[in-house]
């Protein structure tokens, strides 16, 4: 189109001066690349701004199992007694940048489990926007349902994690890490750019979401309608250091509010304060040391929150603690990226989403290996050795211990 519309420029210059010009002068060109920039505009679709990616996992977890009654509430739920091939995430992200400061982000998951008997139900997982308030996007509001800013692994995509789960001291605070609400974050633009390299590069980033975030959501958590007048609050502070080759990141958060047992989710004559009403608060602190070949991921919690308390046979506040340590280190052969791991975890607290508040104890440790042979397959091996203290009111002292080699392979598209 250019060329064309600077021949047919070049002709009238020919045809009112009888000759043709040596070089086309600066006007001509401005004029050329406005109407250019016209008709490039006039011919943008609304699909021109959309873009698609996403990622699928299938796991099997059940070699060399060591004790078949040793289950994952929370986490994969093909762990144990009739597990079997599993498809732990089919997911498909919608996203793109409407205009200058408009951005939107929806994903579905394709794979939830709508109840013990059926699998693969469509389920929302992510549906928000950010509104921007300046052209370089560093002050931005995020509306919707989205990731609750606590923490660092909670913020990582599973797309992206080393260890199969996400640790159970951090992710007991937010079930499947989301809620509905809104958040102000602000990032540099040059934080942002690393941000992203960290994610696109292979280091195991957590995304962008700023280095200061500060919000209210709901509090019942994705998917969930709330249950009483009170909103959570969440604030997160972190920042990344470039330190020559190397990127080390530190970060604290914390999050407050009350919590809502649904009536659904508590055993007939168990006790409960008013209105199942609990306060649910904790604080965060959070170490990164990026795979530049050797890395380092830690963090750890402590707060208070509801859990069923074997003794009085009640639904208490009570204390919790817990965090967990990756070691992983950086390999690329050829086209080849091999990462080896091992994270180790303790969590002593309660999941406020499981029945009765349900208390644990927990010590774990997973080794594998992550292979990515090509970009868009990866295949990892780990091998788990878990002991797990459960109590609610049906098993007041349920302790279990449980060993197996897992397997996944995820497709990124």
């Amino acid at each position: 189109m250019k060329k064309i519309l600077s021949l047919l420029l070049l002709i009238g210059l020919i045809a009112t001066t009888g000759k043709a010009q040596d070089t086309v002068k600066p006007p001509i060109t401005k004029a050329v690349d406005a109407i250019v920039a016209k008709v490039e505009e006039k011919k943008s679709h609304w699909y021109d701004k959309i873009n698609v990616r996403g990622y699928v996992q299938v796991r099997y977890n059940r070699l060399f199992e060591s004790n078949p009654e040793f289950k994952s509430e929370q986490g994969d739920k093909s762990i144990g007694s009739n597990g079997g091939f599993f498809i732990r995430r089919a997911r498909i992200i919608f996203y793109g940048q409407v205009n200058e400061h408009v951005y939107f982000y929806i994903q579905p998951d394709f794979a939830s489990s709508a109840s013990s008997t059926g699998l693969h139900f469509g389920q929302l997982r992510d549906a928000y926007f950010d509104v921007s308030i300046d052209k370089k996007k560093e002050f931005r509001f995020r509306l919707g349902q989205s990731k609750v800013p606590y923490g660092f692994e909670n913020m990582q995509s599973s797309q992206n994690r080393l260890p199969l789960d996400r640790n159970e001291a951090l992710n007991s605070a937010v079930s499947n890490e989301r809620d509905l609400g809104v958040f102000f974050m602000y990032a540099p633009k040059k934080v942002r750019e690393l941000y992203s390299s960290l994610v696109s590069d292979g280091y195991k980033g957590s995304g962008d979401y700023g280095v200061f975030a500060f919000g209210l959501y709901n509090g019942q958590t994705a998917n969930k309608p709330e249950l009483n007048n009170n909103s959570h609050w969440a604030a997160r502070l972190t920042y990344p250091f470039k330190i020559k080759n190397q990127v080390i990141e530190t970060g604290i958060s914390m999050y407050s509010g009350i919590f809502t047992i649904p009536k659904d989710q508590l055993t007939a004559g168990i006790k409960t304060q008013t209105k199942n009403d609990y306060l649910d608060e904790r604080y965060a602190a959070s170490l990164i040391l990026y795979p530049k070949p050797f890395g380092v991921f830690a963090e750890y919690t402590m707060g208070k929150g509801p859990a069923y308390d074997m003794k009085s046979d009640s639904v208490l506040v009570k204390d919790l603690s817990g965090g967990y340590v990756t070691l992983t280190y950086l390999l690329k052969i050829k086209k080849h990226v091999i990462m080896p791991f091992v994270r180790g975890q303790i969590f002593d607290g309660a999941k406020k989403h499981e029945l009765d508040a349900r208390a644990y104890e927990v010590t774990e440790i997973e080794g594998g290996i992550e292979w990515q042979p090509l970009k868009y397959f990866e295949l990892t091996a780990t091998w788990l050795y878990s002991e797990k203290r459960t109590s609610d009111k049906a098993k007041k002292d349920n302790f279990q211990i449980g060993n197996m080699l897992r397997l996944q392979a995820q497709v990124n598209f």
